[in-house]
């Protein structure tokens, strides 16, 4: 299941590099794998399940606001907001934390080569990239050293 995710991330970053937009069949699978992930991980009906939904509700909306600001775009939103539904509170703040690291490191090195080639028009950060980065990062930090301990266990 984090296998998918991290598929589906990198998929997003790619996508939004190329187009600047992160589809909508994607962002249904990323939220669609939540339940799953939820039931394969033991997370309690309650009050885990509507921690996590509540979780991404509140994200969407304040996200949604500044969609509607021209501060972020949809595709991203809604990439937040699914990812929000697959990690716990910490954990989603954290990915957070790191998105914004790269997030502003993207835009610097992104407005200083728009400078650079003197180019007029508006700039458009793929900020699918910084989101997925943020989130491999978590999935990395938080599960990879459990798979390689349970690993070494049973070997």
């Amino acid at each position: 299941m984090l296998g998918a995710l991290a598929l589906a991330l990198i998929v997003a970053a790619f996508t939004d590099i190329r187009r600047r937009q992160i589809d909508n069949w994607l962002n249904i699978a990323i939220a669609a794998g939540a339940p799953l992930f939820w039931l394969a991980s033991g997370l309690d009906l309650w009050p885990d399940v509507p921690i996590q939904i509540g979780m991404a509700l509140a994200t969407f909306v304040v996200l949604a606001g500044l969609f509607a600001l021209g501060a972020m775009g949809g595709g991203d939103v809604k990439l937040l907001s699914a990812l929000a539904l697959w990690l716990p509170p910490t954990q989603f703040l954290q990915m957070l934390v790191v998105m914004a690291i790269v997030g502003g490191v993207l835009t610097l090195a992104m407005g200083a080569w728009h400078i650079a080639r003197r180019q007029r028009d508006r700039l458009a950060i793929p900020y699918g990239v910084a989101i997925a980065i943020g989130g491999l990062w978590i999935l990395g930090l938080e599960y990879l050293p459990h798979a390689t301990q349970a690993g070494g266990l049973a070997g």
